[in-house]
């Protein structure tokens, strides 16, 4: 049984790679609704050829990812009842991907970056079941790993949203911060910190928190795994105290 509902006009990005118009559709919303019960509801009873990815409907498979009035969010996520009678709600694809059609995106990028950047490199002669870590250090890997690669955080990032050439040259914070989970990882053996920089562009990145404040799952990117990595980098390049040791340490070998 369903609680009362009112009627609201949504509007709606339809087309393809080509071209595409947002469509006004009004639509039934009930009491506890998120915006996908709405857009469903509009599938079943006005177009269903709307184009919609989703799947667990709970927040955690990422799948959902739209722009609600421009801001990136998950379309399963977000209530109806935090607009208002009189608020517009238009509902658009990921601004940062190309277009397939209505509000699916091609989100190839970022398996393209994924791939860039090289697996765990454990310890020689350690094995599966072998490892041991402080808790402290599971907690900070654990952080990172609650991401549900959404993508949100690389549609609002400015670097790729506003400047299609980054793309070759930029992870986006996704990715970098799938670094600096390694890096700070203490059985990974591998040096990432060049790479971040040289290869995956953390450079480009002025830490906005942008990418911090649309995260479904409150993860502080730009605070636990951006910033850390930049200091890194600084640590590294530009520490003159750091730059002498590791200077002797290679004249030594």
């Amino acid at each position: 049984m369903t609680g009362p509902s009112d009627s609201r006009v949504v509007r709606v990005w339809r087309g393809d790679a080509d071209d595409g118009e947002l469509v006004d559709f009004q639509v039934e919303a009930h009491e506890g609704e998120v915006v996908l019960d709405v857009l469903h509801r509009i599938q079943a009873t006005q177009a269903p050829d709307l184009a919609i990815r989703w799947n667990c409907k709970a927040g955690k498979c990422g799948s959902c990812s739209a722009e609600i009035n421009g801001r990136p969010r998950l379309l399963c996520m977000t209530r109806m009842s935090v607009f208002t009678q009189y608020d517009e709600i238009v509902i658009t694809p990921l601004r940062t991907f190309p277009v397939i059609r209505d509000l699916v995106t091609d989100v190839s990028f970022n398996y393209t970056k994924a791939r860039e950047i090289p697996a765990f490199v454990p310890p020689p002669g350690l094995g599966p079941g072998e490892y041991r870590m402080a808790q402290a250090d599971v907690e900070r890997s654990q952080e990172f790993r609650k991401c549900i690669e959404c993508f949100l955080c690389q549609d609002v990032c400015h670097v790729v949203r506003d400047h299609e050439e980054n793309k070759s040259a930029f992870a986006g914070p996704r990715h970098l911060m799938r670094v600096a989970e390694l890096e700070m990882h203490p059985l990974d053996t591998a040096d990432r910190v060049p790479a971040v920089q040289d290869q995956h562009g953390l450079g480009l990145c002025n830490i906005t928190k942008c990418c911090t404040e649309v995260c479904p799952e409150g993860i502080k990117i730009t605070d636990n795994a951006l910033i850390p990595m930049k200091e890194r980098v600084a640590d590294r390049r530009y520490d003159p105290l750091v730059w002498l040791g590791r200077t002797i340490s290679r004249r030594r070998d």
